[in-house]
């Protein structure tokens, strides 16, 4: 088997968790974005863009979704809510892809969204070619209007995932694999 496409067969998320410093750095994160933006996008509309969340910034935010975890849940104890607030510091990296799809007369919303799917995809494959591990997550507060507009997303953006990059702490376990045989047809 071809060298890079052995890698790419091995893949494995590693839970955010499990991942620490080092985390990549500027040069390493400007060659996982440019690999990251390289995706199928019908019309070049680049229906997605990028917030890196890092350092001072996992705190800010993590902040944010603690008041809104505590605000739904307010019978929730201490340790619950450092929990939320610790969301985004797991890893020395998150990088939030932001699914930008607009109406388009040729190109629909699904193609959009699906090229921001590609773009986490792409950013998975990147850290791993880097040797660093990483995971593509949403979570409840990926939804919140509250911690949306702390990340400056408009009220038509979406987060598509947040990629969190790191050292690995950890191997993780291979898990199953769905059988070929089971998933495709051929006509």
């Amino acid at each position: 088997m071809n060298k890079g496409v052995s890698r790419l067969s091995e893949r494995r998320s590693v839970a955010a968790h499990r991942l620490g410093a080092p985390g990549p750095g500027e040069a390493e994160i400007e060659t996982l974005l440019t690999v990251a933006a390289r995706v199928p996008d019908h019309g070049r509309l680049v229906p997605w863009r990028f917030i890196l969340i890092a350092g001072e910034a996992q705190r800010r935010i993590g902040q944010v979704i603690g008041a809104a975890f505590r605000a739904d849940q307010p019978e929730a104890d201490a340790e619950k809510v450092a929990f939320e607030e610790g969301r985004l510091a797991r890893a020395p990296l998150v990088i939030a892809v932001v699914s930008r799809a607009r109406p388009h007369v040729k190109i629909p919303d699904w193609e959009q969204v699906l090229s921001a799917g590609a773009v986490c995809m792409n950013l998975l494959h990147g850290a791993t070619a880097l040797g660093y591990g990483a995971t593509w997550i949403t979570e409840w507060y990926a939804y919140d209007r509250r911690v949306l507009d702390a990340l400056g997303l408009a009220p038509d953006e979406r987060i598509a995932g947040f990629v969190h990059v790191g050292s690995t702490l950890e191997q993780p376990v291979e898990r199953p694999r769905p059988t070929l045989a089971d998933i495709t047809t051929r006509l």
